[in-house]
């Protein structure tokens, strides 16, 4: 087929989905994965954070990808290693030191995903003039979020409904939740913590006994302090009995507080409260709880000695402001089969109006169901790999550098960074790399809490149902929609007419936090159209910043130098997030979007010196 005639369409969907779904694996159905194996919450946070390194470095090697070979060649090969790497995780996930053996793989996986990224930028930039570089943006980008759609949840219920399928039927505890319901604390009766063995009638099959197996949650509040009762005795009986391992004290938690914690952050902390800070910042968001219920769930037959059956509990279906607030993984053994294991169901404070929700109790083959799921991956990948060297087009451009030996290897690494930096308006740029999402670095960080709290302290009250609903479908789509448009309007006017526009767009929405944060408004539809309004914003600017980076790194090296802006980016959205919840706590919500919208005066002014050529993602101007 002739290049010329070749669709984008028919690549660059594919090739950015591609580029998403790998992240994904790393970055999220790793920590999930290794949930459901029993890793701990603090081994998972510790050595899964060092996947991101790879994405966060690799600009130091992205000159390779411009010296050797062709940006379509590393594609190609980067997608048959992520493959082989998902496939080498799917293989050793069964292993008895899976979690050493994985990790690695995940690393090796994470480098050849962050090559892909620098090669398939490149090659997207080759391929397509600067128009058609203007209108698909959104097209990409919107690829990339399927990708992160796809993963985060057809991937996870593709693993879920293996294992249900192949282990004990399942455990079903089913929760109603309403006004009419009691909300009276008990703690279960004494004898239900017996050890002797004739305390369960043992069958020849193996079955989970819930107790009770419907729940009635009153939506009336409960003190703290009698929640904390029913958790502390289901973790304490958990403990003892073998089913959890303790996690670590608040006592330990602040004996290892590093000396900038002491030293720094906390006196400055205390310093910004007393005089910036609101009244209600920092309180407790409820003196008040939702209603919590104690569930105790046994089995009918003993696993063979040695042997463990692990029980994974979940929400299956209903609304999320219900929910497992302690006991989603329980280890049974032949010690502990008959005694009881307990779980604790809670309902959302917020929650006022009748809700049910059903929670699935799962046993099967956790490292069969786990390896299957990376098998389809990297059979995903394996195909998709052969798809593009097939269907990428081969524009005269992509080309490997002539004369490249060991010694014009390092030359060349060391010129092309330095080339960068030698680039016109460069410390322009890279102000405007760190700061023009300087607002929106901040604020998506406090989103979801604040929609989350309760009135009393700024929140807005909203339920984990109702949150789910606004930001992880209406904001993505408002998302989604602002990415498109600003492809193809850009596309239409070029970057230099719509780089003002765009740049007061994903200032000036941000307005509307502030303007929930003081009215708290009771209407759902107007918290729903304020969330799309501030989401399409972003969508919308954000599409500015991708053009601005394709143009800066225009030139020789373009695809080395493109590589290096998205280290910029990520540094312009790591590190004013890193601070956001502690300045939030100490000023309180609406303070904090006061502060917000007076960092919207750094994107103005970084904007302000950008200087974009009058034709850049025009047409009419384009060359193909």
């Amino acid at each position: 087929m002739n290049n010329k005639k070749r669709s984008p369409w028919a690549w660059i969907p594919s090739l950015y989905f591609a580029q998403g779904l790998p992240y994904v694996a790393v970055m999220t159905i790793s920590v999930i994965m290794y949930k459901r194996l029993g890793i701990s919450n603090t081994d998972i946070a510790l050595y899964t954070s060092w996947l991101y390194l790879p994405w966060v470095i690799k600009p130091f090697w992205s000159p390779f990808i411009d010296l050797l070979k062709t940006k379509r060649w590393w594609v190609v090969t980067m997608q048959l290693l992520v493959g082989a790497g998902l496939a080498g995780i799917a293989f050793t996930i069964p292993a008895s030191n899976f979690f050493q053996v994985t990790l690695a793989v995940f690393w090796l996986v994470a480098f050849s995903s962050a090559t892909h990224d620098i090669a398939a930028d490149g090659f997207y930039m080759l391929a397509l003039d600067s128009h058609d570089q203007s209108l698909y943006v959104g097209i990409r980008s919107t690829f990339y979020r399927v990708a992160t759609i796809m993963g985060q949840g057809i991937l996870i219920v593709i693993a879920g409904l293996l294992e249900s399928s192949t282990g004990i039927k399942p455990a079903e505890i089913v929760v109603n939740a309403g006004p009419q319901f009691s909300n009276t604390i008990t703690l279960p009766a004494a004898d239900t913590t017996l050890t002797d063995s004739s305390a369960v009638a043992q069958t020849d099959d193996f079955s989970f006994v819930v107790t009770p197996s419907m729940v009635n949650l009153s939506t009336n509040t409960i003190s703290v302090d009698s929640a904390a009762i029913l958790k502390a005795y289901a973790v304490e009986q958990n403990i003892l009995n073998g089913f959890a391992v303790a996690e670590k004290s608040k006592a330990d938690i602040q004996a290892e507080k590093s000396w900038w914690t002491k030293s720094v952050s906390e006196p400055l902390g205390q310093f910004i409260k007393r005089n910036f800070g609101e009244e209600n910042a920092g309180k407790e968001v409820h003196k008040l709880t939702g209603n919590s219920h104690l569930v105790s769930v046994k089995l009918t037959k003993a696993p063979a000695a040695g042997e463990k059956i692990v029980l994974n509990t979940s929400l299956k279906k209903g609304d999320k402001s219900i929910f497992i607030a302690y006991g989603e993984r329980i280890e049974f053994t032949s010690e502990n089969w008959n005694k009881p294991a307990f779980l604790l169901v809670q309902a959302d404070p917020k929650l006022k109006t009748e809700a049910s929700a059903t929670f699935n109790g799962l046993s099967g083959n956790i490292t069969f169901a786990w390896s299957i799921t990376f098998f389809i991956m990297a059979g995903f990948f394996m195909a998709v790999a052969l798809y593009h060297r097939f269907i990428l087009p081969r524009p005269a451009s992509d080309k490997p550098a002539k004369e490249v030996t060991p010694r014009t290897i390092f030359r060349e690494f060391f010129e092309t960074f330095a080339s960068f930096f030698k680039k016109k308006q460069i410390w322009v740029a890279i102000a405007f790399l760190l700061l023009y999402r300087l607002p929106e670095a901040q604020l998506v960080k406090l989103i979801s809490p604040f929609l989350l709290d309760a009135r009393e302290v700024g929140g807005m009250g909203l339920t984990t149902g109702q949150v789910g609903l606004v930001y992880g479908t209406i904001g993505i789509l408002g998302l989604t929609l602002g990415g498109i448009i600003g492809g193809i309007i850009a596309a239409k006017g070029g970057l230099k007419k719509w780089l003002w526009p765009m740049a007061w767009t994903i200032s000036l929405t941000c307005a509307t936090f502030v303007y929930l944060s003081v009215f708290q408004p009771d209407n759902l539809f107007v918290v729903y159209l304020c969330v799309f309004i501030e989401q399409f914003g972003y969508g919308f600017g954000f599409t500015a910043y991708m053009l601005f980076m394709i143009y800066f790194a225009v030139g020789e090296h373009k695809t080395a130098h493109y590589a290096i802006c998205t280290a910029f980016m990520a540094l312009g959205m790591m590190m004013p997030g890193m601070s956001a919840g502690w300045l939030q706590e100490l000023i309180g919500y609406q303070n904090f979007f006061y502060w917000v919208m007076i960092c919207c005066v750094a994107t103005i002014v970084v904007t302000s010196f950008i200087k974009v050529d009058e034709g850049f993602g025009k047409k009419e101007v384009a060359k193909v």
